[in-house]
Parts: C-alpha cells; sequence; structure tokens
C-alpha cells in the first residue's frame, strides 16, 4: 500500500475542433495558411484545460494529499507521485500490486478504476495503472544465418544502396543549423555513440555526416546496445546526413510510468522540438482503451500544428497475417492515428540488383476500426481497394477505416552495428521509418534554405503527390514478395 506510483492525467482540453480545422489548414498545401505553425505557446492558449476543469481536477488531488504533481506547458497533462494506497482511495476500483517477471517488476492495478462523477467530464483518462508495456515484436530481426542464395552475392542494404535506389547523391546532406531530427526509442533500447563512430566509418565514406548524437532526452542507458536502437540510430543520421539528431530515450521498463506516454508529454512541454521524429513502437487497437486513443490522437494533432513530422513504423502483421490468426478473423490493426503518417516496407525484387521494389514479407497493413478514413485518403485508397488483385474478405477488415501504412521503403537485408559488431541481414520496418525520416529531414533543410517551412504533418502533402502522378516524387509498389499477402 505504501510503495508510490506515479499517475498522468490528462485533464480534458478545449479546441479540439479548432484544432482540427487549424491542422489541416496548416497541412495542406493548397491552403493559403500552409506552413503557418503555432508555438507550444500558441498552442497552450488554443488547447488548455478550462479554468473550471483546472480548479476542479487539482481540488480533488488536494482533497487527498496529492500535492507532488508536475504540470506540462500546454496545462493538459498533470504528472503526481503518490502511494498506491491514496491512489486506490483517488479511483475506486483501482487495487494496486506487484508484478514480477524475472528481474522486472511493476506496480499495476489489473481491475478497471473510476473516478467521481464530478470528475468525468474533466478527464480523459488516468495512465500508469493497469497497462503493461508491450513485450518487443520482431518490427526489426536479424537472421542468425544468410540465406544461401544470398551468401556468395548480396552484400546488404546499406546507405550507399539506399543513396543510389532513391536518387541521392553525396552532396545530399544537411547544411543548417537550424534543420534537426530524432528518433524515440522505448523498452530496454539503447544506442552507443562507439557503434554509430563505426557505422560511419564503414559505410559513411561517401557522404558528410556526423559520428555523435546532438542530444539525449532522458536516460540513456548502460546497457548492451538494442539491434532496434541502433538501427533507428545509424539510418536516420546516414540518410538524414550532417543533420542535428535527438534521441528521445525512455528505454526501461519503468515500475509505473508508460514509457510512450512520456514521450508524448515531453513533447507538450519542450518549445523547441526537432522537425521530424522516427517512432518503431506501436500498440494494437485491442489492447488500448477509446479514451487513451483519442486523446493521443488528439497529441499528434498537437504536434502538427507545429508543425512536426511524425513518422510511425507500420509493424510487422497485416490484413494478410492477421485474418489467420485470429479465431474470429477479423483484422487487428495496429494503432494508426490519421495525423502521423505510418512507413511499410520493400525488399528488391531481385535481390541481387538495386532494382525496382516490391512488398517486403515483414510489413503491415490493414485498416483502423477506430478511426475512419482521413479524407486525404479516400480517393487512393478508394483506388486501391479496386484494383487490388488479391485482399483477404471484406468480412476480415474495416474497410471505411483510416488505411496504413501511407508509404514504403526498402526494409529487408540491413547492415548494423551493434556493440561494436557488424551485422547483416537485418529486416524490419524499423528500418524503413528512420530512412524516410532521414529523407523528409534533408527535404526540410532545403525548404529552410529557401526560407520555407518545414514539411509538418506529412499526409494531405503526400496523397496530394500521389494523385497527381507517381513519376515524380514516389515509385509504385505493386508487386508481391517472399511470402506476402
Amino acid at each position: 500500500p505504501g510503495q508510490p506510483v506515479q499517475l498522468t492525467f490528462a485533464l480534458r482540453q478545449r479546441g479540439a475542433a479548432r484544432l482540427a480545422r487549424l491542422v489541416q489548414a496548416v497541412s495542406d498545401p493548397r491552403s493559403p495558411r500552409y506552413g503557418q505553425y503555432l508555438s507550444l505557446e500558441q498552442l497552450r492558449d488554443l488547447v488548455q484545460p478550462s479554468p473550471a476543469t483546472l480548479m476542479t481536477v487539482l481540488k480533488w488531488l488536494q482533497g487527498h494529499g496529492v500535492e507532488d504533481c508536475r504540470s506540462v506547458t500546454t496545462l493538459d497533462f498533470l504528472e503526481c507521485y503518490l502511494p498506491a494506497s491514496t491512489a486506490e482511495r483517488l479511483l475506486p476500483g483501482a487495487e494496486f500490486h506487484r508484478y514480477v517477471q524475472g528481474q522486472q517488476s511493476l506496480v499495476r492495478s489489473p481491475l478497471p478504476y473510476s473516478v467521481p462523477a464530478e470528475l468525468a467530464e474533466h478527464l480523459d483518462f488516468v495512465g500508469g495503472l493497469h497497462r503493461f508495456p508491450t513485450e518487443r515484436r520482431a518490427a526489426s530481426r536479424a537472421r542468425k544465418e544468410p540465406q544461401p542464395a544470398r551468401a556468395s552475392f548480396h552484400l546488404g542494404v546499406t546507405p550507399a544502396v539506399l543513396r543510389q535506389r532513391y536518387n541521392m547523391t553525396g552532396g545530399d546532406v544537411g547544411l543548417l543549423p537550424n534543420n534537426s531530427q530524432a528518433c524515440a526509442q522505448f523498452l530496454e533500447q539503447y544506442f552507443h555513440q562507439a557503434d554509430l563512430a563505426e557505422f560511419m566509418q564503414l559505410f559513411g565514406s561517401g557522404f558528410a555526416h556526423r559520428t555523435q548524437v546532438d542530444r539525449v532526452v532522458g536516460r540513456q542507458g548502460r546497457g548492451k546496445a538494442g539491434l532496434e536502437a541502433s538501427l533507428d540510430v545509424e539510418y536516420i543520421m546516414s540518410t538524414g546526413a550532417n543533420v542535428s539528431t535527438w534521441v528521445f530515450s525512455n528505454p526501461g521498463r519503468h515500475e509505473s510510468q508508460e514509457p510512450f506516454l512520456a514521450w508524448l508529454l515531453l513533447l507538450s512541454n519542450m518549445s523547441s522540438v526537432p522537425w521530424v521524429h522516427s517512432v518503431s513502437y506501436g500498440d494494437d487497437e485491442d489492447s488500448l482503451s477509446y479514451a487513451y486513443m483519442e486523446r493521443v490522437n488528439t497529441e499528434f494533432m498537437k504536434a502538427a500544428a507545429r508543425g512536426l513530422t511524425i513518422l510511425f513504423a507500420s509493424g510487422g502483421t497485416g490484413l494478410g497475417l492477421e485474418h489467420q490468426q485470429q479465431s474470429a478473423h477479423l483484422q487487428c490493426p495496429r494503432f494508426p492515428s490519421p495525423y502521423v503518417t505510418t512507413v511499410g516496407g520493400t525488399s528488391f525484387k531481385n535481390p541481387f540488383l538495386v532494382t525496382e521494389e516490391v512488398t517486403d514479407y515483414i510489413s503491415g497493413g490493414g485498416f483502423s476500426n477506430v478511426f475512419p478514413m482521413p479524407e486525404y485518403q479516400a480517393a487512393a485508397v478508394g483506388r486501391f481497394l479496386r484494383s487490388a488483385s488479391k485482399l483477404p474478405p471484406s468480412s476480415y477488415y474495416n474497410s471505411s477505416g483510416r488505411a496504413y501504412p501511407d508509404l514504403a521503403a526498402l526494409s529487408d537485408n540491413y547492415w548494423v552495428v551493434t556493440n561494436r559488431i557488424p551485422l547483416p541481414w537485418v529486416s524490419g520496418t524499423s528500418a524503413s521509418t528512420p530512412v524516410v525520416a532521414g529523407m523528409v529531414a534533408l527535404i526540410n533543410d532545403r525548404r529552410l534554405q529557401r526560407g520555407l517551412p518545414t514539411l509538418g504533418f506529412l499526409n494531405p502533402a503526400l496523397y496530394q503527390l500521389q494523385k497527381q502522378g507517381l513519376g515524380d516524387a514516389f515509385y509504385d509498389v505493386s508487386g508481391a514478395g517472399r511470402g506476402s499477402t
């Protein structure tokens, strides 16, 4: 009962409808307000809770002796530290226990909580009670042995291969000090600066680059480097070469903190953050409450209003896998907010040559069961559904939901340096996502050189480019790779 817990109270925001309209205006290249982003302080004035909400929640907490709290710049989150016994009185129904697995332990309540009726209209959710850290699935994976056919001929994807495939020269590097990019790492994933330096020594000779991350926000663990963290940092910094790079690090399984939620709070509390963020972390929709997803969606709207580009890996499962695994034959989609850009994966059709790409077997995709299809993608998805030659039965997925991924890049057979060891055959959308993020950072660099705003929320512009024709901006990936469905 005396065990301290950390709870995050998501206070009900104002101006959500106005925020949605503003995001649409500043993200649509056809809008006269395109690129006119808000500062964090302007965003606070738009979304901060009402005085009644702030007063009611604070009075409730103080009435239970909860005083060790801190807010964020936008005033719409409160992080509070309190004994578990106090949390149980505060939130009827909650019952905290310590859960131990190996050397890790967590304090959680497995039971639903409630709040007093007079608080319900002032809170979206309370974080830190019953969500357990998601076990890391194979968003990236390394084969223990190369496939025989590839052992003699295929050297794997490196920064040079990516630059050749995506028409980038050695001169395509960042030049401006006010440009920036970031990746977020969670769940016992660390990167090592020495790995980055060795990676650049091996693979970065053809372009100007940096060998150190400029800033780590959060705790950088001292354990072994994680494959996924190494992959993220090495490829965002070799594609978005010479661009200032941050790492948001929340690597541990804190006893009471949800690392993804902690990252969102950082975005709501920092006036200056990188323009582009690559995230290789996700949850399935059926593991999250509707209130949580709605609020997280609003947090991504806030990021879009500030001109931030948020890219998420699409994961390793989709329609072709999930409908075979679910007993009820229903797709179980990832949580694809309409206000982030999801990145899928491709592989070379000819594994021995830098040639056209096909869908990678490891790339996830599908349709949301929570968020309706946004207008920006309706025409493109409609054409896809009408022309696709192989789809699961329509009863297996929600064709009117938000579709993902939005775009894809090579995700198969990467070289990575981790714990000072070069590893080949690393695959997953955790590879393609930082690559796309680095490309976006380079485009931002060129725009900033010309006095133009950064790209911000990509999707409205992406789908408009797709509608205008693939040739100038995208490759069309129409085939299926090994094991794809």
